[in-house]
């Protein structure tokens, strides 16, 4: 379990909490999918939203914070969210959460707690003890292959001048 920190919300922070609940409950009403939502702020401005469609696309990976990351990358044109903070209706799930690393996001706040969604029934208890270690067994079989050539890729990206680092 990753540190987590409470703190008394400002008026700013419960503001973009309050977007990103609205974002959740939109979504719900709506019947993107599950109840979840989200915002990314650069400077005090919001520059994407974000809500569950896993559903509606159908998509698993179309979570709040994955469809705010998108569009704020989209916004910004650039992969690169540092500078960023994201609000979330509820503490992200552990892919989202990866999400957020890649992206470079710098902090997340988050309203409800994986308990409060556990509750409601979306549990991914086990995917966080998976990730911590702490899992009897996996529930996905991760298998790796030796091949001649798997390294191809990286070599030739190591190899072109100008790439972009992540």
């Amino acid at each position: 379990m990753l540190p987590c920190s409470v703190v008394e919300a400002t008026e700013a922070q419960q503001l973009f909490l309050q977007l990103a609940i609205a974002e959740a409950v939109a979504g719900v009403q709506a019947r993107d999918g599950g109840p979840f939502g989200a915002v990314i702020v650069q400077g005090g401005r919001v520059i994407a939203r974000g809500r569950n469609r896993v559903t509606s696309r159908p998509d698993a990976t179309a979570h709040a914070e994955i469809e705010a990351i998108r569009q704020a990358c989209t916004a910004l044109g650039t992969h690169s969210l540092a500078g960023c903070e994201l609000y979330a209706s509820c503490e992200p799930c552990p892919m989202c959460l990866a999400a957020t690393h890649w992206a470079r996001i710098e902090r997340v706040y988050h309203a409800a707690t994986r308990w409060d969604a556990a509750a409601a029934g979306f549990d991914d208890a086990r995917f966080h003890a998976e990730l911590a270690g702490a899992a009897a067994s996996p529930s996905v079989e991760l298998v790796h292959v030796a091949f001649a050539g798997a390294g191809a890729p990286f070599e030739v990206w190591a190899q072109t001048e100008g790439r972009t680092p992540y």
